[in-house]
């Protein structure tokens, strides 16, 4: 098969498209024929060497990097029922890359079934930043009464906040990074669609909104922090990434001045219900109350799309398609 390896840390050019054996399913295991793969922005941590004490070790080498795909089951491996066979899927591989790659191995018990309607980069886009996006949702608690402002929210998780905030009935104010974006989150629900890139993108918002009351944030850095001074009396603020250079600085002055409320909404609250959150964001893919964006590179075309997402040149979920 042909697949994406990486033998030594380093820049996107490293990332080397060959010939490699097929993989054979161990006990417990079946082999996936890929149709897609995710791409996650941890994958080009990984790929630069540069994860250091995070919650993904750094992989040994040479590996084929990426832990989202879905596909078609075509072989199974000893004491998995033969019936699996044929069957699509999406799974996350969980610590064990391989998913770069036009077959992978998966365990059965982390597979999800899914309908031939739901295309394979929507699935893979649903499997792993579906899950996430839900996980901090359900802690946010929308509600018709609410006016949340979205960080990066032609990103995978911030395109799917959107939706969500949309279908709660509350005001939705989404910032993005250049007008080509700005539009497809209006075109996405957003009654407000900023770029912020505009050097005076908060009084923009201020002209808009009376008061936000809710900031998901996974940017961080100087739009995460005048996201944060943009809450109301009362708001809250779930942080979950910093990828705009360093988390939100806050302090209890802040919380008690203005009553706030501040969460880390991923991590350890997340960890011990991730097939659970996956089956709540696969329902909402599969019965279109949410269409994840995606951004589509060819599976040969890797470093093309590590540069791409690093540059932040693309939209929604960055998938390989084999």
């Amino acid at each position: 098969m042909r697949a994406i390896r990486l033998h030594e840390f380093g820049p996107a050019e490293l990332l080397s498209y060959e010939d490699v054996p097929d993989p054979v399913p161990g006990a417990d295991q079946v082999l996936v024929t890929v149709e897609a793969a995710g791409v996650h922005l941890m994958d080009t941590v990984l790929r630069a060497g540069t994860a250091g004490g995070g919650p993904v070790p750094l992989p040994e080498l040479p590996t084929i990097p990426g832990r989202e795909v879905a596909g078609r089951v075509e072989g199974v491996g000893p004491g998995v029922d033969a019936a699996w066979i044929g069957r699509r899927v999406v799974v996350h591989l969980g610590p064990v890359p391989g998913g770069y790659a036009e077959k992978a191995v998966a365990k059965v018990g982390s597979l999800h079934e899914i309908p031939d309607h739901l295309d394979g980069a929507t699935a893979v886009a649903t499997i792993g930043t579906g899950r996430t996006a839900i996980g901090i949702l359900e802690q946010a608690a929308l509600t018709s009464d609410d006016v949340v402002l979205i960080t990066a929210a032609a990103g995978g998780m911030g395109s799917l906040f959107v939706q969500y905030a949309r279908n709660a009935g509350a005001t939705v104010v989404g910032l993005a990074g250049s007008p080509d974006k700005v539009r497809q989150i209006r075109e996405l629900g957003a009654q407000y669609a900023i770029d912020y890139s505009d050097y005076d993108w908060a009084e923009q918002v201020k002209a808009q909104v009376a008061e936000v009351s809710v900031v998901l944030d996974g940017v961080g850095g100087e739009s995460g922090q005048q996201a944060f001074e943009l809450l109301g009396i009362g708001g809250r603020i779930l942080m979950f990434g910093w990828s705009g250079g360093g988390p939100v600085r806050l302090g209890t002055d802040d919380l008690m001045n203005r009553g706030l409320t501040a969460t880390w909404a991923i991590g350890p609250k997340l960890m011990g219900r991730l097939r659970e959150l996956e089956t709540k964001a696969l329902a909402e893919s599969v019965e279109g109350r949410w269409v994840p964006l995606t951004t589509t590179f060819p599976l040969a075309k890797a470093a093309d799309a590590h540069r791409a997402l690093e540059n932040r040149e693309t939209v929604g979920k960055v998938v390989l398609l084999p």
